[in-house]
């Protein structure tokens, strides 16, 4: 392993993967989790895109015998009680980093969570003028690895009080589709209203006129997290139109 397990939870994960005896490599394991942990969350709220992330979801786990999808929930509790104890933290992100796996996909190596506590920190002032402009605002990472910036604005836009799962909108982008995934995840489990597209930031970045259209996509790359499906979010949808129109 290349970093240290935080807790007990993190280590429980670990020890999950090891339960599949070697059958797998971990990157295998691991990514096909995120796979299925994300479409599972999707398909909670996100109906247009139900069919095509059923069919990934079913087409990953078919490859496992009965016991070991068992693992996967045994993974999913994991991740869901270990960022229920402690939400102030990048959870998906760390143990990607401590099982080595940034060198399996692109040699990543996302930004420490402190650091990004610090960068949110000095910018929450920011959004709040903003929250009192327009009655909302957006934090946009274009290469959000696993979210470790949005979810360190979502804590502490939680310490200063802001009704932020309303106030604020959470749009990240990766080309990386498991660390997007991974961000995702998060992000839903956090209970943030969210947008993730998988895609080159450079070549094609997200847009607000492309997020809406792409609501219908039946083929998307975008990742809607449930929050962001709720009725608040929905109005300003309809709003932002109508403003275009």
């Amino acid at each position: 392993m290349r970093g240290n397990i935080k807790n007990q939870h993190q280590a429980e994960f670990v020890k999950c993967i090891q339960k599949f005896g070697g059958k797998y490599q971990t990157w295998e394991v691991f990514s096909d989790f995120i796979a299925l942990f994300a479409c599972a969350i999707s398909n909670s709220a996100d109906k247009v895109h139900f069919k095509q992330r059923e069919e990934m979801y079913m087409q990953i786990i078919r490859k496992y015998t009965k016991n070991e999808q068992s693992i996967f929930s045994e993974m999913a509790g994991h991740v869901i009680n270990g960022m229920d104890k402690n939400r102030d933290c990048d959870f998906l992100g760390e143990l990607y980093m401590a099982l080595n796996l940034g060198s399996h996909w692109k040699g990543q190596f996302f930004t420490p969570y402190s650091v990004c506590k610090a960068m949110a920190t000095l910018q929450i002032d920011d959004i709040e003028r903003e929250i009192k402009a327009n009655g909302f605002a957006s934090v946009n990472d274009p290469a959000c690895g696993a979210g470790a910036l949005l979810i360190a604005f979502a804590n502490t836009a939680a310490e200063k009080q802001f009704d932020w799962q309303n106030q604020i909108l959470f749009a990240g982008q990766d080309l990386d589709a498991v660390t997007a995934k991974m961000c995702y995840i998060q992000l839903s489990l956090l209970g943030c209203a969210g947008v993730v597209k998988i895609g080159d930031s450079l070549a094609k970045p997200m847009t607000a006129d492309e997020t809406m259209s792409e609501m219908t996509n039946k083929d998307s790359c975008y990742w809607f997290t449930p929050m962001y499906l709720n009725d608040i979010w929905c109005e300003r949808r309809i709003f932002h139109m109508f403003d275009k129109s």
